[in-house]
């Protein structure tokens, strides 16, 4: 069994990263612990190459590079990191008459006085389509994620779906792709307004093609994918599209996993959380896409906000003669910084 740390904290995406750099900031010692063997959650492992624009300081970023940013940011404070791991159980124990928590994984055992859970829509699996032999076809056209948008260079590609994803790939991958094609099974969609908008202008302009009630029936070709068969649910008339590369963006199916198990009271796949990011088990904290409250809105910023409540307060839990309120960044002394008269 490993050391004990002030905060084990599940997740290293976005706000599990940040929720690592306030604990080092806040003098706690942590560790992160993460299934992915890289850290970043949804933005290395689904898309790297596309930009974010809803980061304060930032008008754009790419999310490798606001992944390579955090991680820096949390790193510098030499945690203890476990990529590639899945949590398994929870073991309760105590130390000196105080909360133990255990987390068990697949790999080891690492207890901590609290536990900040930051792992985002959980364990997540991109849904499929519902094709025939659909595994055949990946690793020779298939796509469920963008890691490279130059793999799209010069190719005919078919965007299946109607949510932020396909729009957003849709717009990434204009001028990159050489034909764009966007189906979706109803001409209601669930992405941004801004972003349907832009792929509207891009089809008016010649520039790609949007197909509403249209829904992929069939893959064709030898080694490679070299054609699509389509029908429109209608009219039932089919089409068949010369096509190198397919991308369906039809959402995850997400899971809790072992964490599920741990007693804390959930709203459907959420943990419901206080203001004070407090679960139902004391100790025991969450932030991020993984959690809801009411008025919650799933975005990088907020889970950011989260992190910083999260860790103050397990701080406090640790220690309650420690300081809620931890003071500004650009006055402590951790970062060679020293507070000016009437600061």
């Amino acid at each position: 069994m490993q050391d004990v740390k002030d905060i084990t904290i599940i997740g290293a995406g976005p706000t599990g990263l940040f929720a690592g750099f306030y604990a080092g900031m806040r003098g706690a010692s942590f560790r992160l612990i993460d299934t992915l063997d890289q850290p970043g959650g949804q933005l290395t492992a689904l898309y790297p190459e596309k930009y974010i624009f809803d980061v304060a300081g930032f008008p754009k970023v790419l999310a490798k590079d606001l992944v390579r940013g955090m991680a820096e940011q949390a790193l510098q404070w030499k945690p203890g990191v476990h990529l590639g791991e899945t949590v398994t159980g929870l073991k309760r124990e105590q130390e000196n008459g105080k909360p133990l928590f255990v987390v068990v994984t697949d790999r080891d055992a690492y207890p901590s006085r609290t536990v900040l859970i930051a792992g985002g829509i959980g364990a997540f699996t991109p849904r499929k389509l519902p094709l025939k032999d659909v595994d055949r076809w990946y690793g020779h056209g298939l796509y469920d994620r963008v890691l490279k948008t130059q793999e799209f260079a010069g190719k005919r590609v078919l965007i299946v779906g109607g949510g932020d994803s396909a729009f957003d790939w849709a717009v990434n991958l204009h001028g990159v792709a050489s034909r764009i094609v966007m189906i979706h099974r109803r001409d209601g969609f669930r992405a941004h307004p801004a972003t349907v908008a832009q792929v509207r202008e891009l089809c008016a302009a010649g520039q790609m093609e949007l197909r509403t009630f249209w829904e992929l029936k069939g893959i064709h070709g030898e080694t490679r994918i070299e054609r699509v068969t389509i029908l429109n649910n209608k009219t039932k008339e089919e089409d068949t599209l010369a096509m190198d590369a397919v991308l369906p963006q039809l959402g995850f199916i997400s899971s809790l996993g072992a964490i599920a198990q741990w007693g804390l009271e959930l709203e459907k796949h959420d943990i419901k959380v206080s203001q004070l990011m407090e679960t139902s088990i004391p100790g025991i904290f969450a932030a991020g896409d993984i959690t809801t409250y009411p008025g919650k809105l799933k975005l990088i910023a907020t889970g950011a906000a989260e992190a910083c409540v999260a860790v103050n307060h397990a701080v406090h839990f640790i220690n309650p003669s420690a300081k809620v309120e931890p003071g500004h960044s650009s006055n402590m002394a951790i970062f060679g910084q020293t507070e000016e008269p009437g600061g």
